[in-house]
């Protein structure tokens, strides 16, 4: 059983989940255990244990049930595992902890099949992540012309040839972490994003509907 955090909520939300066993596979679906008051529609489940993590997705049924509609897939998440909850911070190689709105996506390649925006990436796409910026934990273009110190580029291959923004710090406050994605992964934990293989990965993408979320525990 894992307690699941609201971070983004006005008051903490604490929702306990769990996968139903399946005594007959041809008779019954697997669920997703949620607390029935909770609405959202789907939810990307990432599971962390160190560096690596296991993503289910989960859709809301009749009777207010989560279906386990997909998955299990396995991929990474940050190096140094999932942050504590509250305690992400800039650099740190952590994932963080809790539940946020997924958003738009971006790539080397053309959208796949993801029901959002999509942006293809140019060679003056950027995320800033010099947290001194006012621009702090926002997309932007170069030239540069001093509003940033440093920022991580987007246009780059394999990692970022598909990727989804995680809603993640969106009141940008400095030093708490920033562009975190759902990206293709690499074979290793990354620097705080959640990664999956690139079949998985588009699976996840083309799955969802706008206003789906993902859970990050440990």
């Amino acid at each position: 059983m894992l307690a699941i955090v609201f971070a983004l909520m006005p008051a903490a939300v604490i929702i306990n989940v769990s996968v139903a066993p399946v005594l007959n596979a041809s008779a019954a679906p697997a669920y997703c255990n949620v607390n029935p008051t909770f609405n959202v529609a789907q939810v990307i489940w990432v599971d962390g244990s160190g560096s690596g993590q296991v993503t289910r997705l989960c859709a809301r049924a009749s009777g207010g049930r989560y279906v386990l509609q997909k998955g299990p897939y396995a991929g990474h998440v940050g190096r140094y595992g999932v942050a504590r909850p509250g305690a992400k911070r800039e650099g740190d190689g952590k994932t963080p902890y809790g539940a946020y709105p997924m958003r738009g996506g971006f790539g080397v390649y053309p959208n796949p099949g993801l029901r959002w925006s999509w942006l293809v990436t140019g060679s003056r796409d950027v995320w800033v992540d010099d947290s001194r910026s006012s621009l702090y934990n926002t997309r932007q273009r170069t030239p540069v012309n001093g509003r940033w110190v440093h920022a991580e580029a987007l246009r780059v291959a394999p990692a970022y040839r598909y990727a989804q923004v995680i809603g993640y710090n969106e009141r940008r406050t400095a030093g708490r972490g920033s562009a975190i994605f759902l990206h293709v992964d690499q074979g290793r934990g990354t620097a705080g994003c959640v990664s999956l293989p690139m079949t998985s990965l588009l699976a996840v993408l083309r799955w969802q509907r706008p206003g789906a979320w993902i859970w990050i525990t440990q």
